[in-house]
């Protein structure tokens, strides 16, 4: 019986870890493309030189290198911090502005409308 529930423990744990390392991917792909946008603009400008250098010495297959390295580099980049992030014990549900991420809203303001000083002051008896 022991041995079933710490099984379960263990898989249970394994899942949680899974779930950390790809909810922290997803969200470190998307704060590089929304937020990180003008380094998004400097890195494709910069590879774009880098193509056009490149060019001269391997006419055929310049572009398809230099997008694979910025690619790549992006890849490895989001899964090394995703990584440590995971294995530090971070998990996203614990980050206080990644609440919409558990469905939890923080609204700014409390909408006020317009008939409210009318009606809102009445109370039903």
């Amino acid at each position: 019986m022991q041995l079933v529930h710490k099984k379960i423990r263990d898989n249970n744990h394994t899942l949680n870890v899974i779930k950390s390392f790809l909810v922290w991917g997803f969200i470190l792909t998307v704060c590089m493309l929304i937020v990180g946008f003008p380094l998004v603009i400097l890195v494709t400008s910069i590879a774009a030189l880098g193509a056009m250098v490149l060019q001269a010495v391997l006419p055929t297959s310049a572009v398809v290198i230099v997008a694979g390295i910025v690619f790549g580099v992006h890849l490895i980049g989001v899964t090394v911090a995703s990584a440590i992030l995971t294995m530090k014990g971070i998990h996203p549900h614990e980050i206080k502005w990644l609440s919409w991420l558990n469905g939890e809203a923080s609204p700014s303001h409390v909408p006020v409308y317009a008939s409210c000083p009318l009606t809102c002051s009445l109370t039903v008896q």
